[in-house]
């Protein structure tokens, strides 16, 4: 354990009462020949909000003086929320003339009003900004003179525009999406104010819209020069002598099962039935570490990526092509360094015996999830026979997989039927279709053998004690649990138990029970919005929604960074150098940052590729205004409610189109309801709706409602409401503002 985390250990103490310089000295046994180091240290300590120095030249930590240590989640209101850094704890309002200058990604300190109002956010005022968490910003420049300018973020979580004075321009021109390097911040008197560093292009250039928002996360497109030459170094063959100390396992069956479009090909797996009537499962992952090497450019570039970023038209890799879809990949009928985990099961889906080790392998096929499908579900009389050899194999994989599927909902894994998109675009980047994307019997096959390997990792190394990286899922807040408990009441739903004590078997139960019912989407979505986000920690703290005591991301460290590292510690443990005080020591302080990192990046990922699947479910549906669609309502706020449409599009009916009656909305049961009609409009009804406006800069859809016996009119009168609704369109795009950044977000990757 390091300095800085003893002293944490010990003022996050319930008796600990803030002490001067002098009193901490005595305590830690402190030198007046250490004093410098020491004092500064602590003053490192509180630069970073890590603990605070009060008047009285007393410290403590934040937790302790009423403070809050935590990102800014900025509004466009004007208004935010600080996300604190110790998981768990709720976010704290902030009003815009408490906000002191702080901008959406700052890390803040913040000081907590009064006492906290039942059923309501804490509220505060930042008191001090730690870091800025932008330092460049993409938006569309506008000029009202020849001589300065404004960019218009596309953030529309930073709400004000930002100044550009004439030195400042760079060339920039009306309507041009520019990237803005910011040197003053926003404060009391000022607006920000930046300088032009790059210009994309117009905003409605191809493929100008992808290249803002990775702009806009700053995703790192390009690899470092440095980093590129030492992936060049790699071989692109294994050399005979690399196979020492491995088990050579090229003359097992193994495949690999992948998305068509996929070329990092990170794991392979085998079955065979083992003479006494049980399963041996091969979990055959990429052995990345073998040429990722700690500290190197190459691991420098990975940790600070943190994973692969899937947009809809590219891929941003964590690591060079020529690693990724090179010499890690597992491609067919080549020798490939791996990592293997070994598992017997019995018929029950129990692992009773397991093996980690390091090995080569040689995949006979690259299958897809669409041919394995074929196979086993539509029994292709073509692909069988292609196949023949691998048939036996499939069909035994999937007897074991419904096995391991059957164990885990038993044992009480929570399952959300949450479906998602594929978007396909053509060379310019323009959506020309959208469809569902399946979960096959080939799907879920890889996903019961990848879950089983991950808790089995899990488990050994917790066991062992060793020092690890988990993926982690807390139990749910109570508050937000008791209000979904008494929320099923309206429906005649009840879960035993209290909601501090619940267990997730009991969750479940409600989603079999629920299974086909009107109010299943409802149901399922809010109990969602209760669930807490899953994350990276360095202690095993298991996962609520597996309902795993053990588990770990062991299998894609060619696009996970977390899984890179767990692959490295598992060949220290191999060579016994981990064995030694100093490593563990080392990678104890080091691994609880590493997975804070993993866990931000994750979360910028799918913030990225949620937006670009937004941005070209809007562009698809700008050819589409006046067409009718049916779909189910996926949201209900105060000012409308959010209609799905089957190809997975979302838009708004917005209240004001609903003009047949008066609607209120009633908060505990997530529904709309008509005064004088008594029309109730909830989560997961079907509705028909019409399309009458897209909004491309904020990514949006508006619909209306289409009444049962408008929809029962002939085409001609259709077509001619058709056109009203585009002229609508245009009238409700001025009055966007209303309802900017209110639309909540469903949480969905577990």
């Amino acid at each position: 354990m390091t300095q800085e985390q003893e002293i944490l250990r010990f003022m996050q103490k319930q008796a600990y009462k803030p002490m001067t310089l002098q009193e901490l000295m005595e305590t830690f046994g402190i030198g007046e020949d250490e004093r410098e180091p020491f004092q500064r240290l602590l003053a490192e300590m509180e630069a970073e909000g890590k603990i605070v120095c009060t008047r009285s030249k007393r410290y403590g930590v934040p937790e302790r003086l009423n403070l809050v240590r935590g990102t800014l989640q900025g509004h466009p209101k004007g208004f935010g929320f600080v996300v604190p850094d110790t998981p768990g704890k709720p976010d704290v309002f902030v009003h815009p003339n408490d906000l002191n200058g702080a901008m959406d990604g700052d890390l803040v300190l913040a000081r907590l009003h009064g006492g906290k109002r039942e059923g309501l956010r804490p509220e505060g005022e930042v008191v001090r900004i730690l870091k800025r968490g932008r330092t460049f910003v993409v938006g569309t420049f506008t000029s009202p003179s020849r001589h300065f300018g404004f960019v218009i973020p596309d953030d529309r979580r930073l709400p004000a525009d930002i100044f550009i004075p004439p030195e400042g321009r760079n060339g920039a021109k009306e309507g041009q999406k520019v990237v803005v390097r910011l040197h003053h911040y926003p404060g009391a008197r000022h607006s920000a104010e930046g300088v032009v560093t790059e210009i994309l292009g117009h905003k409605d250039d191809p493929g100008v819209d992808i290249l803002s928002i990775i702009r806009k996360y700053q995703l790192p497109e390009e690899f470092p020069e440095e980093v590129l030459r030492e992936a060049e170094q790699i071989p692109e063959t294994i050399d005979p002598k690399e196979l020492e100390g491995r088990r050579d396992l090229r003359n097992r069956t193994l495949v690999t099962i992948d998305g068509e479009d996929a070329k990092d090909l990170d794991d392979a797996v085998s079955v065979e039935r083992l003479p006494n009537g049980h399963f041996r499962l091969g979990v055959h992952i990429a052995d990345v570490s073998y040429y990722v090497k700690e500290g190197s450019a190459l691991d420098r570039e990975a940790y600070r990526r943190g994973c692969s970023v899937y947009l809809v038209d590219r891929v941003i890799p964590m690591l060079p092509p020529r690693l990724s879809n090179g010499i890690c990949s597992l491609n067919p009928r080549v020798d490939r360094l791996t990592i293997t985990c070994d598992m017997e099961l019995n018929k029950q889906g129990d692992v009773v015996d397991y093996d980690i080790y390091p090995s080569v392998i040689r995949t006979r096929e690259r299958m897809t999830y669409d041919a394995v499908k074929r196979i086993l579900v539509d029994e292709d009389p073509e692909l069988i026979e292609r196949y023949e050899p691998l048939v036996g194999d499939f069909r035994l994989m999937a007897e074991l997989a419904r096995i391991l599927r059957r164990r885990r909902m038993k044992r009480g894994a929570i399952d959300f039927n949450f479906s998602e998109a594929k978007i396909k675009v053509d060379e310019r980047g323009k959506p020309v279709e959208i469809v569902r994307r399946p979960r096959t019997i080939a799907e879920s096959l890889i996903e019961e053998f990848m879950l089983a390997a991950n808790e089995t990792v899990a488990s050994h190394f917790a066991r062992a004690e060793i020092p690890f990286l988990y993926r982690i899922h807390e139990k749910p807040d109570t508050e937000k649990l008791q209000s979904f408990f008494e929320f099923i009441t309206h429906f005649g739903y009840s879960i035993r138990g209290q909601a501090d004590k619940i267990r997730p078997r009991a969750l479940q139960q409600l989603l079999e029970e629920i299974e086909g019912k009107p109010e299943e989407t409802l149901i399922s979505t809010v109990m969602l919005r209760s669930m807490k986000q899953a994350r990276y920690a360095a202690e095993c703290l298991g996962h609520f929604g597996l309902a795993a005591r053990y588990y770990t991301h062991f299998t894609s460290p060619i696009r996970r960074y977390p899984d890179l590292v767990i692959h490295r510690i598992i060949r220290e443990v191999f060579t016994e150098k981990l064995f030694s005080p100093q490593r563990i020591d080392q990678l104890n302080a080091q691994l609880p940052e590493t997975a804070d990192q993993a866990s931000k990046r994750e979360r910028i990922a799918i913030e990225a590729e949620r937006e670009t699947d937004d941005l070209k479910k809007a562009e698809f549906m700008m050819d589409r205004i006046g067409e009718e669609f049916e779909g189910l309502i996926s949201g209900v706020t105060a000012f409308g409610i959010f209609v799905e449409l089957e190809n997975t599009v979302e838009g708004l009916v917005h209240v004001s189109y609903m003009n047949d009656d008066y609607y209120r909305y009633d908060e505990d049961t997530y529904s709309l309801y008509g005064e004088r009609t008594g029309k109730v409009y909830r989560i997961g009804d079907r509705v028909k709706v019409r399309v009458i406006g897209v909004n491309i800069d904020e990514h949006k859809v508006d619909f209306e409602l289409v009444a049962k016996e408008e929809a029962e009119e002939e085409p001609e009168r259709k077509g001619k409401r058709g056109r009203k609704g585009k002229k609508r369109g245009r009238l409700k795009e001025r009055e966007e503002g209303k309802r900017k950044g209110k639309k909540g977000r469903k949480k969905k990757r577990a």
